[in-house]
């Protein structure tokens, strides 16, 4: 898949935002700051780059002055009430199963980590055999600059999640973290109590006693389980079939290189006429003309934490003709300038 269309969902994006708001943090702001508008957020089953998330983590910790606030997201919001994947969990029989569905539909939640489960057999000291089963978290955007938070959020939810569903105190007996030791690990051990902690494994993973997996689910309803993995099938099938807007932006991007992309360029290069294009873009709610303003918007602000590169520089990049249309677009998207929204990033 293009790196180009690595989302997360919304919902997803809320509960960050939400962890955010009680540490007293402007939440619509964090979002715009990150090119992500508002309106965004009130589509329960939209997406947001994987990149602007990521952005967003740098700029949550900035506001919150909390580099941990990403371990705590589990015991600061409701876990099985967040998006469908949640809600086809909560409706499985057993803890097993839901985590089959975890696999099965992880893209739903982040395109950018890939979830797998694995039932492993270990041998004891005294010749005796037990089973383990290993949740393991693999990253697969390079959009993922900050691996430890997209990792410490997932793993913080995933624990308060599988508490929720069974009403249990279950933990792992083993947590692996993909990344250094950090100097100060003590909300990790907090967080994470009574698991063993160990850093700078292959590979994040939640390790548990296999005979877990047969734990009954709470209140778990078979015929609702079956409409909610109708939609998430549905959702997914989404995912993996990219939309024509996704498509035309991936273009406009390809093609931007000093000079604006026309609408009949892109069309030609999508094997598509004029006309068609633009009614087919009109059947997703959207235009040609939004499409390259919200491209140009989330290349600017990607473009205006790069300090090597002039306003100017930005502005022939984006392909305008002159600096100032550059200026003035950026304020109508942003309400401030270039400049400012530049002095704001380094503060």
């Amino acid at each position: 898949m293009p790196t180009a269309s690595h989302t997360l969902s919304v919902s997803s994006v809320n509960i960050i935002l939400f962890a955010a708001r009680q540490r007293g943090a402007d939440t619509d702001q964090l979002a715009r700051s990150v090119g992500i508008a508002p309106e965004q957020l009130r589509d329960p089953d939209g997406r947001v780059l994987i990149r602007q998330v990521q952005a967003l983590w740098r700029e949550v910790i900035a506001v919150t002055g909390d580099p941990t606030i990403a371990l705590k997201l589990g015991e600061m919001i409701n876990p099985v009430a967040v998006g469908v994947l949640a809600y086809v969990m909560m409706h499985c029989p057993t803890l097993g199963k839901a985590f089959e569905k975890l696999c099965q539909y992880q893209d739903i939640v982040c395109e950018g980590v890939l979830t797998k489960g694995q039932t492993i057999h270990t041998s004891k000291p005294d010749g005796s055999s037990s089973q383990l089963f290993v949740l393991s978290l693999h990253l697969i955007s390079p959009d993922i600059i900050y691996p430890e938070y997209a990792l410490n959020s997932e793993l913080s939810v995933y624990q308060s999640a599988i508490r929720a569903l069974t009403g249990l105190p279950i933990s792992p007996g083993e947590i692996r973290f993909a990344y250094p030791r950090p100097i100060d690990s003590s909300e990790h051990q907090r967080v994470f109590a009574p698991a063993h902690l160990t850093f700078d494994a292959d590979v994040t993973a939640m390790v548990f006693d296999a005979s877990l997996l047969d734990t009954p689910v709470l209140n778990a309803n078979p015929s609702l389980s079956a409409m909610f993995e109708q939609h998430a099938t549905g959702l997914l099938n989404r995912l993996k079939t990219p939309s024509l807007s996704s498509r035309v932006k991936a273009e406009i991007v390809s093609l931007m290189k000093g000079e604006e992309p026309t609408l009949a360029t892109v069309a030609d290069r999508l094997a598509m006429g004029v006309r068609t294009l633009q009614l087919h873009l009109k059947d997703e709610g959207t235009t040609y003309q939004q499409l390259l303003d919200e491209t140009r918007k989330e290349l600017a602000i990607q473009h205006l934490r790069e300090p090597n590169l002039s306003t100017t520089d930005i502005a022939y990049l984006l392909g305008f003709a002159e600096p100032s249309v550059f200026f003035r677009s950026f304020k109508k998207w942003t309400g401030v300038t270039p400049g400012a929204f530049r002095l704001n990033q380094a503060a």
